[in-house]
């Protein structure tokens, strides 16, 4: 059931207003149930998100939170942040009369088949995190800051591992390890402060 929300946002003035409306009728037509989430519309079954519209300045269109699995006959998907997502993939269109509805709903009947399959992309598992050697020496000699770094969680203890690691010159590595041991003590992280 549409919102007060979803209607607003499909009713609102912009360039390429008739362009989603073509979009969202193709939505209407499937099982797939209409949210609004992040501020766009959201289709998703059984409480899994399968694809959004989304409208921007110069382009609008379809994201596929799965769409690394779509077959993509026509050539048209893209990765949505090259190098930040790993399986979603957008269909953008620059004019209103751009899209093919007939096209659109056979994108969107596969991606509702493959997340009725369960199809979806597992995270890469990270690698042990490698303790830099100056780092593991300091938590060697202390067995409280040794504690209190093995109660961080990993990502945070990968975020100070690489920290030092990524300093070249064994002084900042020094300086580095200075600024950090007070924060591993209070079981900070090193970004706390901008979370």
């Amino acid at each position: 059931m549409s919102s007060d929300k979803l209607e607003a946002y499909y009713s609102r003035e912009h360039p390429f207003q008739k362009g989603i409306l073509v979009l969202r009728e193709v939505m209407l037509k499937t099982e797939l149930e209409e949210h609004l989430k992040w501020g766009a519309p959201v289709y998703s079954i059984d409480n899994k998100n399968v694809l959004g519209i989304m409208a921007f300045k110069k382009h609008y269109g379809i994201w596929f939170f799965n769409g690394i699995f779509l077959q993509d006959p026509l050539g048209v998907l893209q990765n949505a942040q090259e190098g930040k997502t790993k399986a979603m993939r957008h269909w953008k269109f620059t004019k209103n009369e751009e899209v093919d509805p007939t096209a659109v709903l056979s994108y969107v009947e596969e991606a509702i088949a493959n997340q009725k399959k369960g199809l979806q992309l597992k995270p890469e598992r990270k690698k042990e995190t490698q303790i830099p050697l100056l780092l593991q020496n300091k938590l060697d000699s202390d067995n409280s800051l040794k504690k209190a770094f093995e109660n961080l969680s990993p990502g945070r203890r990968r975020e100070y591992c690489e920290y030092i690691s990524s300093a070249k010159q064994d002084k900042t590595k020094h300086s580095r390890i200075d600024k950090i041991l007070p924060l591993i003590s209070k079981g900070k992280g090193l970004n706390d402060q901008y979370r």
